[in-house]
């Protein structure tokens, strides 16, 4: 059905309304299992008007529930934590029901939590359609398709500021086990979430046809191709004394093993300075999600995500399964910043500005070191990420370490990682470093001038050298990273006093790029001010169309030591206590309307002139407003008369 773009609670409630009345509107397409679900919700006497689900076991039937369905829960509940790590704070929450529509796992932040609870869409809740008329659990299993369901599609009103997909999980026979379904408030709906679910139930349901598999049958039985080839990652079968009994296509490829070559012991492939990797396939132990270094057939070190299983019968360890995945894909698909930053997504158009974000723009393009210089809150590291995004790179990792935030003992282990029993405390088989995750991607350093002085040669050191090695490790590590630095140091000061070396300030410093304080380019404010109040009134649900005169006169002349990110608190905090459409100045804080007397209102030495802001707010307002001048007129505080006046001595044409 064609979903209307809704921007509201109450436009959704109405809508609700009128989609359930005798006349909804015709221009929508209600899908006939829409439909059907309703009728069989008015045949079970469902009330629409009803205010949450009160169908919810008790703890004691919960938990018999969940015993019941402990098979069905420990093959998907990892997949849930999967995808919710995969997508936090979206607003979705992942739940997992049984065969009676019985909510018997939610995953999700508290306030993810917090939104489905309204309706009782909670862990033990009944949300069948008997129960809750048309939900996306509960249409599921009485249709057995998936689905998505739309804020006004549910039966019942409670449920309707809601969006969400579902899909039922079935056994080898076709047996409905459960419904895995993903819920969030109606405004996140997004085209691909039903996908998203489909291909997780596809995933769980291949897992519990391979889990009931290693099970039931023997070996040999196993490891057949058809079963190998269908799994996407390297897979690995070996008897008890590493012998490989089979392996997947993949696995060979990522292990570099020519398709004429055999190859008999998967020892052979793990170093022998690996104690930990060779005591889990002699120790009848379970390994998930263990990053582990193994030699490729051409002898080279490759970073590997490893899973370990032993196959068991009668209580007797007969050989292990291995499933290999590649770190560096691992990491370029999962780890990705919720908002991709690009050139296009800065705002500025003053010419200090413009022209550090050009530099940043051809700096991209190289793979030379590149230092970001600015005072704290300019968005060094908004720059850095989209310097990554506009580069070769653009498809791999970003991470970031603010060297400023860590304890020196910390820092080189983040780095540079570290072997087991490096320290006390370290992780068993031990753990990489950034410079490791951040192979043939972006490795961004901010604060580097707060880093200690012994870490700076070791950083050097690696820069030169393109190698690291782990902290008590003796292997060298061969990495491709591009790097950036930040720093809101005078670095030529700290070389001065001792406090940075000259040779990495140099190494560090290919490109150097400064960034301006938001007081030098206060031609930007109004167009920064305009930004936020749209972005977190959206955000906090509140229409802010206005600022008035007088606040944005102290915006721009207050100095903003604090910068882009202090313009972005004072707005934020200004539309949290806003009881109206209007930003004021007593919604400013007392800090920054103290900042700027009366005296130096409106003195625009060195600065833009107060015409060029006026000028600039009157073309930002005219595209706010899509060049409607009432409204244009109405948010500036003046007639329509003197905005004509205004924008002829501008020379601003609609």
């Amino acid at each position: 059905m064609g979903i209307k773009n809704i921007t509201s609670r109450i436009e959704m409630w109405n809508m609700w309304e009128e989609v359930h009345s005798l006349k909804p509107d015709s221009a929508l397409s209600i899908h006939d299992f829409v439909n059907d679900s309703w009728e069989r919700s008015k045949s079970y006497n469902v009330d629409p008007y009803k205010h949450l689900n009160t169908a919810v076991l008790s703890q004691g039937q919960l938990e018999q529930r969940i015993r019941e369905n402990r098979d069905l829960l420990d093959m998907v509940v990892p997949t849930m934590e999967d995808i919710y790590n995969i997508t936090r704070d979206s607003g979705f929450c992942i739940a997992l029901a049984d065969k009676d529509g019985v909510l018997l796992k939610m995953i999700g932040s508290p306030r993810e939590l917090r939104f489905t609870s309204v309706g009782n869409f909670i862990e033990g809740a009944i949300w069948s359609e008997e129960i809750m008329g048309t939900n996306a659990v509960g249409t599921v299993l009485a249709i057995d398709e998936p689905i998505h369901i739309f804020g006004y599609e549910h039966y019942c009103k409670c449920a309707c500021l809601s969006t969400c997909s579902a899909a039922p999980i079935h056994d080898e026979d076709g047996n409905i086990l459960g419904v895995l379904d993903l819920t969030g408030p109606y405004k996140n709906v997004h085209p691909h979430t039903l996908g998203m679910v489909m291909s997780a139930v596809r995933a769980i349901e291949r897992k519990m046809l391979l889990n009931k598999a290693y099970n039931e049958v023997k070996l040999a039985s196993m490891t057949k191709e058809a079963i190998m080839e269908s799994i996407l990652e390297g897979l690995i079968a070996i008897d008890r004394n590493g012998e490989i009994i089979q392996m997947n296509k993949q696995a060979g490829d990522i292990l570099g093993i020519p398709p004429n070559k055999a190859v008999n012991n998967f020892m052979d492939f793990v170093p022998r300075s690996n104690t930990y990797v060779r005591e889990i396939l002699t120790s009848d132990r379970s390994i998930y999600g263990e990053n582990v270094s193994l030699n490729t057939f051409a002898g080279k070190t490759k970073k590997f995500i490893m899973n370990v299983t032993p196959l068991k019968k009668d209580e007797r360890t007969d050989g292990y399964v291995i499933v290999l995945h590649e770190m560096h894909n691992v990491l370029r698909n999962i780890i990705r910043p919720k908002n991709i930053i690009t050139f296009d997504t800065l705002i500025g158009e003053s010419k200090n500005y413009i022209m550090a974000v050009e530099q940043a723009k051809m700096a991209s393009q190289s793979n030379s070191t590149i230092l970001l210089m600015g005072e704290s809150g300019v968005g060094k590291d908004l720059f850095a990420q989209a310097i990554h995004n506009n580069g070769y790179r653009r498809k791999e990792t970003f991470f970031a370490l603010n060297c400023g935030a860590l304890p020196r003992e910390l820092i080189s282990s983040e780095l540079f990682g570290y072997e087991e029993g490096a320290f006390t405390g370290a992780r068993k088989g031990g753990n990489p470093g950034k410079f490791e995750l951040a192979d043939k991607g972006t490795l961004f350093l901010d604060e580097i001038g707060e880093m200690p002085l012994d870490l700076q040669a070791s950083l050097l050191r690696v820069l030169e050298e393109r190698t690291v090695i782990r902290l008590g490790g003796r292997e060298f590590i061969p990495v491709d990273v591009r790097i950036i630095c930040a720093t809101n140091k005078d670095l030529v000061e700290e070389m001065k006093n001792h406090n940075f070396r000259q040779d990495l300030y140099f190494r560090v410093g290919v490109i150097s790029i400064h960034i301006p304080p938001l007081r030098e380019r206060k031609d930007d404010i109004p167009l920064l001010a305009e930004y936020f109040i749209s972005s977190m009134g959206e955000k906090f649900d509140k229409s802010i169309k206005r600022i008035d005169p007088e606040v944005m006169d102290i915006f721009i002349n207050h100095t903003w030591p604090g910068n882009i990110r202090e313009l972005s608190n004072v707005i934020e905090r200004a539309i949290n206590m806003a009881q109206g459409n209007s930003i004021t100045i007593d919604l400013l804080p007392p800090a920054i309307t103290e900042s700027v007397s009366s005296e130096n209102i409106s003195v625009w030495e060195n600065s833009p002139t107060k015409d060029s802001v006026e000028e600039q707010l009157i073309r930002s307002y005219l595209i706010k407003f899509n060049n409607n001048k009432t409204e244009v007129a109405k948010a500036l505080n003046i007639s329509r008369s003197c905005l004509y006046r205004r924008m002829s001595r501008y020379d601003i044409n609609v």
